[in-house]
């Protein structure tokens, strides 16, 4: 067994606040007249609310760069309907209802659930962990909780899986070369002998895991790397770019890449989600053991294997009924509208049991809502068909099943007679999740809402909450409204 990747642990690094978060500008509102198609790719990822949860439970104001309302919002879970067969891979149904926040406007509610599928029944898996063994992640939520982490994910692991282990901290080591899933024993030893030392060159421990997974390739089966790392790939000849485009061809060849972000202090958010983004994979924060058993263990089906590749959302909206629209979080998986038809153009991926919600708030023709200012020439829009004159919207979705290129198409229209006249439980919880990510991010989208409105709202819609996760997001917003006065940190990026 070569164990180059790993070192004998040196005394602790202390570190100074050098995190790096990626913030795209809040999705505008946008007029219906001129503008009246959008379109995104879905986004299952959940790594910005449990950086947040930790930054707050710690006393730490989070910085706005670091709130993402998408992934809040998809932190939970919303009971959407899963489909009844697998000839679709999900299901997706709509609500319609008065925005929480402004009763003239309306919340339109997108759902999305994948099919679920047994322990069991999932097909084999070809795994390689790779590790950042690096000086940074010395401290006792970085490797150490790393450690335990992968710790709960190996008693899942089976006869038919595969597992190689990659550190990496100045030179890449192959620590455990592809073994059998069952080997629990061999596998958690070399988990244990990992220590952290030295500095970070991310670019050779991909390389040299990709070349695992490339010799244990499993055709059929879920081929991924899971990169664990603070993010801080702060030495060597690494570029940027050719680590996307790295990441991007063995995307093409079936092998794909998840992130898992550990610790504070040098935690790389953006290039961490950038390289899951582009790797067809997913990216999650760890902050707890809780938290890593979720990911790995009782969602392992969604985080490990895909169902639905390259999926893509496009929504039209009627300009006779809605004069206004506005995307909620999804900012940086906005996409050219005439890429949704494009097979070329990569999207988000849907695994089994994912669910994924999307939030539009509407401006309703003659609401007198209107946030954007009136035109003195402007056109009027074209006389409605009366076969559609009853619609608020059409709904579409492309897909492609795993192994194929050529997407496939759904659509479903949003009836104006379907609209509640109070939302459902399930919208309340994800309205209120949502003004919690926008009181973050400085409350400028949702301005007749202060932090005592959103927690009232998320209080009221709390519902049955069977694993306290709802319980402990209000508790989180009682935490951020008390840091509301305290100064954003300094990011030294």
């Amino acid at each position: 067994m070569q164990v180059s990747g790993s070192r004998v642990a040196p005394a602790p690094v202390v570190e100074v606040n050098r995190e790096n978060y990626q913030r795209p500008d809040d999705n505008p509102v946008k007029a219906t007249a001129s503008d009246p198609v959008s379109t995104f790719s879905v986004d299952v990822d959940t790594g910005s609310y449990s950086n947040v949860r930790k930054l707050l439970e710690q006393g730490s104001r989070p910085p706005a760069d670091a709130v993402r309302a998408e992934e809040f919002i998809n932190s939970f879970r919303y009971g959407h309907p899963a489909p009844t067969t697998r000839d679709v891979p999900f299901a997706f149904h709509t609500e319609l209802a008065p925005a929480p926040w402004d009763s003239r406007r309306q919340l339109l509610m997108i759902g999305i659930k994948g099919y679920e599928l047994p322990r069991d029944a999932l097909p084999p898996m070809n795994l390689v962990f790779l590790i950042d063994t690096s000086g940074s992640m010395y401290s006792a939520d970085k490797l150490p909780l790393l450690k335990k982490a992968f710790a709960q994910l190996v008693p899942q692991l089976r006869a038919q899986d595969k597992v190689a282990i990659v550190s990496y901290a100045g030179s890449a080591g192959e620590v455990l070369p592809p073994t059998a899933g069952d080997q629990h024993a061999r596998i958690l030893a070399a988990l244990e002998q990992l220590e952290a030392g030295g500095s970070t060159n991310g670019g050779a421990g991909i390389e040299l895991a990709y070349a695992l997974a490339r010799q244990s390739f499993i055709r059929g089966g879920a081929n991924r790397v899971l990169l664990a790392t603070d993010g801080d790939f702060n030495v060597g000849t690494v570029n940027q770019g050719a680590l996307e485009t790295l990441v991007a061809d063995r995307r093409a060849s079936g092998i794909a890449l998840s992130t898992l972000g550990f610790g504070r202090g040098n935690y790389n958010d953006a290039m961490a989600e950038k390289l899951a983004n582009i790797g067809n994979g997913n990216h999650a924060y760890i902050d707890s053991l809780s938290q890593a058993r979720k990911v790995l263990v009782e969602q392992m089906g969604g985080t490990l294997y895909t169902i639905a590749n390259d999926v893509k959302i496009q929504v039209e909206f009627n300009p006779a009924r809605i004069s206004e629209y506005r995307l909620i979080g999804y900012e940086n998986r906005v996409l050219a509208n005439e890429d949704f038809a494009n097979d070329k153009v990569d999207a988000g991926d849907i695994g089994p049991g994912h669910e994924v919600t999307a939030l539009y708030e509407l401006t309703p023709v003659g609401s007198g809502a209107e946030q954007l200012p009136a035109r003195r020439y402007a056109t009027a829009a074209s006389a409605t068909p009366a076969a559609v004159a009853g619609e608020v919207a059409e709904l579409r979705l492309r897909y492609k099943l795993p192994g194929q290129n050529d997407s496939k198409l759904l659509t479903r229209p949003v009836l104006a007679a379907d609209a509640r006249r109070t939302p459902s439980q399930s919208l309340q919880w994800a309205a209120a999740v949502a003004g919690f990510a926008d009181q973050l991010r400085g409350g400028e989208r949702m301005p007749a809402w202060n932090w005592d409105k959103v927690i009232q709202a998320a209080q009221a819609a709390r519902g049955t909450d069977a694993n306290g996760e709802r319980a402990q997001a209000v508790q989180l917003m009682r935490l951020a409204q008390g840091l509301v006065d305290k100064p954003q940190p300094e990011l030294d990026n």
